[in-house]
């Protein structure tokens, strides 16, 4: 059943069609990726269905009834309130009884003497009850918790620029949607966190569509995929994988057609050419057809980002770290770290945000000094430093002048020269839009224009900070192709799972905190294989070391002649009744998270939660009680 329908949308922006009269439909529990070169419009697109942004024509429909939920790539947030204030808006019954319920709790740790305060609470608990909110709320604070986000009373003002951008996933996530619009959602997210908002998604009720340059999640999130080209749309059901391949059919048909089209052309001006004796109207028709032919041409040939760029010649030394140490406010991020670089490594630097990545790669830099240790640079170490924020770009500079203040010629690794503006074309710049400003770009042109920039320094050493976030697939799949044959060294900082497992063969891993890093041979999905072999070990050893501290001698038990022989059978299977009901315990732990947005299931498993919590303290009094008796027969 369609929910929202999509009829002949127009858009432009200066000379470029955005939409060229696009027209779909979006289906209950479609879940869609919108996917597109960066400036296409696809961020436009999702405006303009979240109602953000207006067509020039064409028209969109849905019922009355319909909410769409939209997070866009910039949140805006109101500082005025905190974290739970923020997610909990809207006017549904819900929401205001979450509020109000929220805000009560909150006073009355203030003052918890206060009567008034307590009655306040209670008319607000007696609300929830009504309207059955509180699952929602446990929802919600789950959904928060899991997002890296704990104090649920801090001031948005106070929160970081990443935290931020939590909040307003968990603002969209649980509010209940028809349609839920998703820009970049991935992006500032470390793995664990995609991870699980993958499961999240998989769980969720109603629709949605999703812009992300993570092809991992795009591929085990989606059903359908929307691609936006030159202003036409093209729809594929399946999941990325099965876009790639239908995409290629799609582009094979298309060349066929071309050769078909070119053929009939070069027949008919040979027709014409040869001046056979006819009627005017046939020799009239014959002409006009020609012309036809020759104005329906074929579209301009996909982009192709060509980035065969030669690097400096790299001697042996490249980067060798001895002892290094950082601490920010007294914590160290990094404690005693030894390193060497050698030549055509691929280190990838991954961790938690805030682990310390960024800052590593920095030191490594000479961008940021260490508080001890000492970094060795080679003497023909020539480094080019893909930034996340770009801050180095001069929006007020055009294009071109912005890449020739960089280079106006490099060359190959045959030797070729290749101009400016020809490394602008390879880049998806075309000569008309080279002297625009780079302040109209969107920020995903901004991206690729600063990317082409660094490699025009002619590095050998490539350090990329984040490098996936804002770049469309089809640029990061030629990049990762460019960087598989680049003869230096790369190093980069990343949570894209795909780019890692395509580009890296080492990491360096934060964990634990405190300056703890770990290094590891192999990619990143290998990485995780040996993570989650690690903790399923540990967990099997934590629990046999619990089996064995919890079993006395099953003979002194019998021994015991004081216990009355209910009292003696009991103690005889006491134990193995508490490690089931722990057991129970952890499993539903970990299907309320595989439960994702089923409130339903997750409501139930609550409360078979605190059913088993019950049992156990239970359990563990008269395992004290009888215990006891145990111990002073002994």
């Amino acid at each position: 059943m369609s929910i929202l329908a999509v009829e002949n949308l127009y858009k432009t922006y200066g000379e470029k069609d955005l939409f060229n009269h696009i027209s779909f439909s979006i289906e209950a529990g479609e879940r869609i990726g919108l996917i597109g070169v960066n400036g296409t419009g696809k961020s436009t697109l999702l405006k303009v269905l979240a109602g953000q942004d207006s067509a020039e024509a064409g028209n969109i429909s849905h019922s009355n009834q319909f909410h769409i939920e939209y997070l866009p790539q910039e949140p805006q947030l109101d500082h005025s309130l905190n974290v739970l204030e923020q997610i909990y808006y809207g006017d549904s019954s819900i929401m205001k009884a979450m509020r109000e319920y929220e805000k009560a709790l909150q006073e009355l740790e203030k003052a918890p003497e206060d009567e008034t305060m307590q009655q306040k609470l209670f008319r607000a608990q007696q609300k929830m009850d009504e309207l059955d909110a509180w699952e929602a709320n446990a929802v919600a604070k789950t959904v928060l918790t899991k997002l890296g986000v704990s104090d649920f009373t801090k001031q948005v003002s106070d929160l970081s620029g990443g935290q931020k951008k939590r909040v307003a996933i968990a603002k969209a996530l649980i509010q209940h949607a028809d349609l839920l619009i998703l820009d970049e959602p991935t992006n500032h997210l470390d793995n664990e966190t995609i991870e699980w908002l993958e499961s999240f998604l998989n769980q969720y009720q109603g629709s949605f569509i999703v812009v992300t340059h993570d092809r991992y999640f795009l591929n085990r999130v989606t059903n359908r995929i929307y691609e936006l080209d030159k202003g036409r749309l093209f729809i594929y059901d399946g999941n990325y994988e099965t876009f790639l391949e239908k995409k290629a059919e799609r582009e094979e048909q298309e060349r066929q057609d071309e050769a078909k089209r070119q053929n009939l052309m070069r027949r008919e001006l040979a027709w014409l050419r040869r001046g056979p004796k006819a009627r005017g109207t046939k020799q009239k028709a014959r002409k006009d057809r020609a012309e036809a032919l020759m104005k329906d041409g074929p579209l301009a040939e996909d982009g192709q980002v060509d980035i065969a760029v030669g690097s400096k010649r790299l001697g042996n030394d490249v980067l060798s770290l001895e002892g290094i140490t950082k601490s920010y406010d007294g914590q160290a991020v990094i404690e005693d770290f030894h390193y060497l670089v050698v030549p055509g490594e691929r280190l990838g630097i991954i961790g938690p945000n805030g682990s310390g990545k960024t800052t590593l790669l920095n030191i490594m830099a000479g961008r940021v000094a260490a508080d001890e240790g000492e970094v060795q640079t080679g003497q023909t170490v020539h480094i080019g430093y893909y930034t996340q924020d770009h801050q180095e770009m001069d929006e007020s500079l055009k294009i071109i002048e912005y890449i020739k203040e960089q280079a106006e010629v490099i060359h190959t690794a045959q030797g070729d020269e290749i101009t400016a503006e020809q490394m602008l074309e390879r880049f998806m710049f075309p000569r008309y839009m080279q002297w625009t400003y780079i302040s109209r770009l969107s920020g995903g042109e901004r991206r690729r224009l600063y990317l082409l920039r660094v490699l025009m320094q002619e590095p050998n050493v490539l350090f990329l900070d984040e490098p996936t976030n804002d770049l469309d697939t089809q640029t990061l799949s030629i990049l990762e192709e460019y960087l598989e044959h680049f003869p230096g060294v790369v190093i980069t900082v990343s949570h894209d799972r795909y780019f890692l497992d395509r580009v890296v063969d080492h990491l360096i891993a934060f964990e634990g905190g405190k300056g703890a890093i770990r290094r590891f041979q192999g990619n990143y999905s290998e990485y995780l294989d040996v993570r989650k072999q690690e903790e399923g070990d540990a967990l099997a050893l934590q629990r046999e070391k619990a089996k064995e501290e919890k079993k006395t001698s099953p003979k002194e038990k019998q021994k015991k002649k004081k216990l009355s022989y209910h009292e003696q059978q009991e103690w005889n299977t006491i134990e193995d009744r508490i490690e089931e009901l722990e057991l129970r315990y952890e499993e539903i732990q970990k299907e309320i998270t595989e439960a994702g947005s089923d409130a339903v299931k997750a409501q139930q498993l609550l409360e078979e939660q605190n059913d088993v919590e019950g049992k156990l303290e239970q359990l563990m009094e008269r395992w004290e009680e009888l215990s006891s008796i145990v111990e002073g027969e002994a």
